[in-house]
């Protein structure tokens, strides 16, 4: 692995193009090209995710960002064009209109994977594009796993690298340079051309993190799609001839000098030499709940104290030991009243570990509707409940949310329970059961079964069975055989509920 150093330089320096993080970014994707074999278990992985995605998709299609986006879509008819999940086998649109309605439905539910470091990501949503754009272009299913492997490798390598939301910059201007390297790992482009399509994705997909802040909209699932599309859009422009702001990160006006640390600050991302493996997306893992993974580990320790809180109207407090993210962007520490308003959106709610704790502790499971739904929310008891729930700063907790070491590395707390008599029940969780180093990790059986349990009554069960079989052969699918990744659904059901939405421009 190659350390490189991140600065500003002034624009009378002239950096060299091959000195600047979006050519070495771009080389990565390049030298991915050309490597003779990927490593079996990056391409596993991929498969993995592929199959996590669509799970996740079809469980959203009847939720309205996902409808608005699918009837933007829709209008933008191409050919060949790349496939909408949830409308007919044979429709097709533009490649950057199915990345955005396709991205928007992996998004919603807020339930796919996740890297998180220095920052902290979704990398799933590179693969949208990604898929659109193998699509239209006639690509393989080989070509979309080196898409799929370049993406995950650049997106994680920032992650690690560059904090953003110490910046109060939303994550998703890593994922626009991260799609820009998959998209010209796929189509094996040129480095200058993906070197000038990573500085305009990201250039055009800078954005402040309030869409994550207070009253959360649904604008948190259009953000990584919005990236996604604009990702496909700056590599037509590239692959046409026209250049970006350029250097995007180091220039004295740039990423870095304005939006991010300042003219004096330095950012070290490691990225593999042109030989070595693409094996990023192994140290990335999915969820097992619908919430903030940060809140994935206090749903288990919830479900895990239950028994021993007893009556949830026995409790006095409960305070949450955490971490200073965990902290400070879903918990009290955030000062937003809204995580613990029973009328906050549902986006808000997921974002909210006070509000995902006091349910997981009265209900002991989790569920990505019923636990949202207004019914369930507005309970007094809950209210109740949920409003004598605080998180606190710990410092061993953040210090061990970013050791180096991923074996380590923890994203739980500590929960102190302190009942109406005063007797104290605690227990803490370092990471969520489903992790890697969690108590039953996701394998290939888990991604089925979070598969089939999402797609239950949408897809009929000889549909998962083909959907299953093609993602598990996607290595060898030519570009017919992309359109198998879009599982079966009731279409007359999705059509009917997309025609109760009110009207737009297209």
């Amino acid at each position: 692995m190659i350390a490189h150093q991140v600065r500003v330089h002034p624009s009378s320096a002239r950096l060299p193009r091959e000195e600047q993080l979006a050519w070495k970014l771009a080389s990565v994707a390049t030298a991915t090209q050309e490597a003779p074999d990927l490593d079996p278990a990056a391409t596993a992985t991929a498969v993995d995710r592929v199959v996590d995605n669509a799970a996740v998709a079809v469980a959203s299609l009847l939720r309205r960002p996902v409808a608005v986006a699918r009837a933007q879509a829709l209008p933008h008819t191409a050919a060949p064009g790349a496939s909408v999940l949830g409308t007919a086998p044979g429709v097709r649109v533009s490649p950057e209109w199915a990345a955005w309605a396709n991205g928007t439905a992996v998004r919603e539910l807020d339930f796919h994977d996740v890297y998180l470091a220095a920052d902290y990501s979704h990398p799933g949503d590179n693969i949208p594009p990604l898929l659109a754009v193998a699509q239209h272009t006639g690509r393989s299913g080989a070509d979309l796993l080196r898409g799929i492997v370049a993406a995950y490798e650049v997106h994680v390598a920032l992650v690690k690298g560059i904090c953003l939301h110490e910046h109060r910059i939303d994550h998703v201007a890593h994922l626009s340079a991260a799609t820009a390297c998959g998209l010209g790992a796929l189509l094996r482009l040129p480095t200058e051309v993906v070197h000038q399509a990573v500085q305009q994705a990201v250039h055009t997909t800078t954005a402040t993190r309030q869409s994550r802040k207070g009253e959360i909209s649904s604008w948190k699932a259009f953000a990584p799609a919005f990236a996604g599309k604009a990702a496909v859009e700056a590599v037509d422009r590239a692959m046409r001839g026209e250049g970006a702001p350029s250097p995007v990160y180091e220039g004295e006006d740039g990423f870095l000098a304005r939006m991010l640390g300042g003219p004096g600050a330095t950012y070290t991302v490691t990225l593999p030499g042109p030989d070595e493996p693409r094996r990023a997306i192994l140290d990335t893992y999915t969820k097992e709940h619908s919430a903030e993974y940060q809140a994935q580990a206090f749903i288990d320790l919830a479900r895990r104290l239950r028994e021993k809180a007893g009556p949830p109207d026995r409790v006095r407090s409960v305070v949450l030991h955490t971490s200073h993210h965990t902290h400070h962007v879903i918990g009290s520490g955030s000062g937003d009243p809204q995580k613990y308003d029973p009328a906050a959106s549902r986006e808000t709610l997921d974002h909210s570990v006070p509000y995902i704790f006091a349910v997981a502790l009265e209900d002991g499971v989790w569920h990505h509707e019923r636990s949202y739904a207004p019914g369930r929310v507005r309970r007094p008891e809950t209210v109740a409940l949920w409003r004598k729930i605080t998180t606190v700063e710990d410092p061993e907790w953040t210090r061990r949310y970013h050791d180096p070491d991923p074996a380590r590395r923890a994203f739980g707390g500590r929960a102190v329970i302190t009942l109406d008599d005063g007797a104290v029940v605690e227990d803490e969780l370092a990471v969520a059961d489903a992790h890697p180093n969690g108590a039953h990790p996701f394998d290939r059986a888990g991604y089925t079964a979070k598969f089939r349990t999402l797609t239950e009554g949408r897809v009929p069960a000889a549909a998962q069975d083909r959907f299953l079989a093609a993602a598990a052969g996607l290595a060898g699918l030519d570009t017919a055989g992309l359109a198998a990744l879009f599982p079966a659904v009731d279409t007359g059901e999705v059509t009917a509920y997309d025609a109760g939405l009110p009207g737009g421009l297209f």
